[in-house]
């Protein structure tokens, strides 16, 4: 095997292992200091795996789909099902920001594990186990091993919520379950009526519709893009995420907002527009018309929000509308916006969810109408809250901006009376967006300070600015140099968009 090879496995293999090490280490603490061992040694395994020998340079039209590095054994060799991992330019930034925010989150339960009902090292174990699926997601080519790693996450993160969440936490998450199990189902149909009519699981051979016929591809697309639409979440099944959002645990949150939901747009790239491409551009404008739809409900229910978390999550909705925009208009802009959006969003919103955690553990509460003033007793804690404010609501300079806006210029180089008129419609989005973060820094930041806030203490845990530093700073980085994440996609979105009639 080659170096890249070995990473690649390594990648999945190492955070199991450490799920097994954390839970059977005896002492909690000394299972978290394992855990959060191995979630470091999975982000370093996962940042040489840039490039490859192909580097961004190596597309051509065909095939569609050209890993920087790739294994691929025989799994099942009956069904002709293979274990087949690989990663390029679309794949590398979600692995490395999944590995990037768990490797945060179990560092943070080193100084605070939330109260629950069990110990931090089992917390932590199921962290790692959530972070196996979700890189089994971004780095599976075999549709049947996508799916597989796909529904690994459901269990263990069911168990977060519900074991170490808020009061309502049992409802939230059996809210979640049933709504992933609805895509799961939709998921494995659209599975099976794919590898049927084709007669192979392989992404890399699927891409570009591998002969199916039109009917087929219509049938896939549908089934597929809705059982993703659930997990992005796209408007009108995203009901879920708020409750969960708002009783997750931080780090919960964190990961949830963070790299989950990418599941869902990745899969919406890779495989629904990717196997199925004549159906995403029969669907395209219904996909639009949903995204922006997701955009304005976002923000209009944001504006009318008075809890901290559920505010976020809210916004989170909007936000991943902009991301499901740039996907329906099948454009290179949009692609690259949707792409980059991700990764802003997981990055900002990730930082959101902390600082929400530290005011609420701080002040007992998340009211935002007992939570004016931080900025007299905690003005760090409000310095940093509203750095991911402005950050999230899309001011240039900042990762936000670039997703947002080339969405809608994606709709606008799409042309003709429906893009155009939801550019309009996405760009007054962009407004609430705007209007909804000023209002909570307005009601949480400024005034009096409130009872809730008076005897905040004015200092930053340095447990907790090591969590967030390096969130702020790749907010920043991504902000002024975007060709961080694009540099690397745009020769696979290229090569993707060749083979989309």
């Amino acid at each position: 095997m080659t170096f890249g090879q070995v990473l690649l496995v390594a990648v999945v293999a190492l955070p199991a292992l450490g799920a097994l090490a954390t839970a059977v280490v005896p002492g909690d603490r000394a299972g978290r200091v394992v855990g959060t061992a191995a979630a470091a040694l999975t982000l370093l395994a996962t940042l040489p795996l840039v490039g490859g020998d192909h580097g961004w340079f190596g597309y051509g039209p065909r095939p569609a789909v050209q890993p920087w590095h790739q294994v691929d054994l025989q799994w099942v060799p009956g069904l002709d099902l293979r274990f087949h991992l690989g990663v390029d330019g679309i794949s590398w930034p979600l692995v490395v920001l999944t590995a990037l925010l768990t490797l945060l989150c179990c560092a943070y339960t080193l100084w605070r594990v939330p109260p629950g009902g069990g110990s931090g090292r089992a917390l932590v174990a199921l962290l790692l186990v959530v972070e196996v699926g979700i890189l089994g997601t971004f780095l599976a080519l075999d549709l049947v091993l996508f799916f597989l790693f796909f529904e690994v996450v459901l269990l263990p993160m069911y168990a977060v919520i519900a074991g170490w969440g808020g009061a309502d936490r049992r409802r939230a998450a059996r809210k979640f379950a049933l709504y992933t199990l609805f895509g799961s189902v939709l998921l494995l149909v659209g599975v099976y009526v794919v590898v049927a009519a084709a007669g192979t699981a392989d992404l890399v051979a699927l891409t570009g519709g591998a002969g199916l016929s039109r009917g087929t591809q219509l049938a896939a697309f549908t089934l597929l893009a809705l059982a993703f639409a659930v997990k992005s979440p796209l408007w009108p099944l995203h009901s879920w995420l708020p409750d969960a959002h708002t009783q997750a645990p931080t780090v919960g949150s964190v990961i949830l907002a963070g790299v989950l939901l990418k599941m869902g747009t990745y899969g919406m790239i890779r495989v629904a527009v990717g196997v199925a491409p004549e159906g995403a551009r029969w669907a395209a404008p219904v996909l639009g018309v949903l995204a922006v739809a997701a955009i304005l409900i976002g923000g209009l229910v944001c504006l009318a929000q008075d809890d901290l978390k559920r505010l976020i999550a809210y916004s989170s909705v909007g936000h991943m509308g902009f991301v499901l925009l740039g996907i329906a208009t099948l454009t290179a802009t949009g692609l690259q916006a949707a792409l980059i959006g991700n990764i802003a969003h997981g990055v900002i919103t990730a930082l959101l969810f902390f600082l929400a955690g530290a005011v609420k553990d701080r002040a007992h509460t998340g009211s935002l109408a007992e939570l004016s003033g931080l900025r007299e007793t905690a003005p760090r804690l409000a310095g940093l809250l509203g750095f991911a404010a402005v950050a999230s609501l899309g001011l240039p300079g900042l990762a936000g901006f670039w997703g947002e806006a080339f969405a809608v210029v994606a709709a606008v180089q799409r042309g003709g009376p429906l893009w155009l008129t939801l550019a309009v419609l996405a760009a007054l989005g962009g407004a609430l967006t705007a209007a909804y973060f000023l209002r909570l820094l307005r009601r949480v930041s400024h005034g009096r300070p409130s009872p809730a806030v008076a005897g905040l203490a004015p200092g930053v845990a340095g447990a907790e600015l090591t969590a967030w530093a390096p969130l702020v700073l790749l907010a920043l980085a991504v902000g002024l140099a975007p060709a961080l994440v694009l540099s690397y996609a745009s020769g696979p979105v290229e090569a993707l968009l060749g083979v989309v009639p």
